[in-house]
């Protein structure tokens, strides 16, 4: 039987309530479980049991090297609905200081972003299977800089996405 979706991720973050803090106010998951030094987080419109895990290490835990010196998880992705919400997060991510990147890989529009601990992680809106043309597919043999204000004038701003849907 093949593997449908990814149901939740688990971070070891230095402090539980900064990485709760951060992920409340910059993605809008709500804590539905907690203990001293855990806390398990869901998205708004989930109906996933948690989302996302995070497990306390403590202040002293150096940086991830993932990618850098070492192998390991470069970063998660999250979707959302519209290039409204998009928007609304990339906005959100840019008062906090975390919005660190902004792609169109052109069926897939993506933010990049940096949590507390330096964690990546990837807010997408996927362009619509029907609206997949053949000058979208041209696109992909390249990654082109975000112009928000572009996509939602091409796909309007209440369209939803693909979820998951990728040529």
């Amino acid at each position: 039987m093949p593997v449908q979706r990814l149901n939740h991720a688990v971070l070891y973050v230095r402090d539980v309530e900064r990485s709760v803090t951060f992920y409340r106010d910059a993605l809008g998951f709500q804590v539905v479980m907690s203990m001293p030094g855990a806390a398990f987080l869901q998205a708004d419109g989930s109906s996933n049991d948690h989302d996302l895990g995070l497990f306390q290490v403590g202040p002293q835990a150096a940086a991830s090297e993932a990618g850098r010196s070492t192998v390991g998880l470069y970063h998660l992705a999250w979707e959302v609905d519209t290039l409204q919400e998009l928007e609304r997060i990339a906005l959100r991510l840019q008062e906090m200081g975390a919005l660190v990147g902004a792609s169109d890989h052109s069926t897939t529009k993506a933010l990049y972003a940096k949590d507390p601990d330096g964690l990546e992680f990837e807010v997408s809106w996927l362009v619509p299977a029907a609206l997949i043309t053949d000058e979208v597919l041209a696109g992909r043999s390249g990654i082109q800089p975000l112009d928000l204000a572009k996509e939602i004038e091409t796909y309007g701003g209440q369209t939803k996405g693909g979820v998951g849907v990728s040529v």
